[in-house]
């Protein structure tokens, strides 16, 4: 995971209705993330043939939602790529998420202690690449960490094309994190993001770190307001 500090105002006109900018200590982020899909099952119990296991990196946002007195905190994706049209077309029907198909490819060695990880997507004719370095054995981010408030976003949030907005839970256990020595994006994705985010993701990350994941529940969205 990279995360950026960005301005609040370079996000607002992806936040979905009914949410707020999420921040830390006054600070708004932008992460883009790399990730596996393992043993994938459509409402958690019917398997796809041969879309089970595959890549995703997603560029997202934090946000907030009160409900019933709830400080319910999420995610907004602005895009997500994976290397499948089957699995684009529907995430996009699922969810209204804006998924991508890009061929994608990955790398994770693991040395003693040190681990690296890189994730590597086409756009057009060159390859973009998200890589961390690790050392070290994995921790849970400390109380109040920024590592905490990254990880641990249990909603997700997506702009409907009616009125309204897709709100949906999503439930793992808390995971434990390798911060990074070294840490990065490297590539011209401006068409996917846009000039202005792409320019934010060739900066040096504010902070970065490897997660070591788990089982993920998506359970099913509702509309709010």
């Amino acid at each position: 995971m990279l995360n950026y500090e960005v301005e609040p105002s370079l996000l607002s006109r992806y936040v979905p209705a009914g949410t707020t900018l999420d921040s830390f200590q006054g600070r708004t982020y932008l992460s883009l993330v790399g990730f596996q899909f393992c043993h994938t099952k459509l409402f958690g119990c019917l398997p796809v043939p041969f879309h089970a296991n595959f890549d995703e990196v997603n560029l997202r946002f934090y946000v907030r939602r009160k409900e019933d007195g709830e400080d319910r905190r999420g995610v907004v994706f602005i895009a997500e790529v994976v290397p499948r049209r089957a699995i684009a077309a529907t995430a996009r029907l699922a969810y209204g998420e804006n998924y991508r198909y890009c061929p994608m490819r990955h790398r994770i060695e693991t040395e003693g202690l040190s681990k690296a990880a890189e994730y590597q997507w086409q756009v057009g004719d060159q390859w973009c690449r998200l890589w961390a370095q690790t050392a070290g054995p994995p921790t849970r981010p400390q109380e109040g960490s920024l590592e905490q408030f990254i990880a641990e976003h249990y909603w997700g949030y997506s702009a409907r094309r009616t009125r309204g907005s897709l709100e949906y839970h999503v439930g793992h256990v808390p995971w434990r994190v390798w911060v990074a020595s070294g840490a990065g994006f490297e590539g011209e994705a401006s068409t996917l993001y846009g000039n202005e985010l792409s320019t934010v993701l060739r900066r040096r990350p504010d902070c970065a770190f490897v997660a070591d994941g788990s089982p993920v529940a998506v359970f099913t969205g509702r509309t709010v307001q």
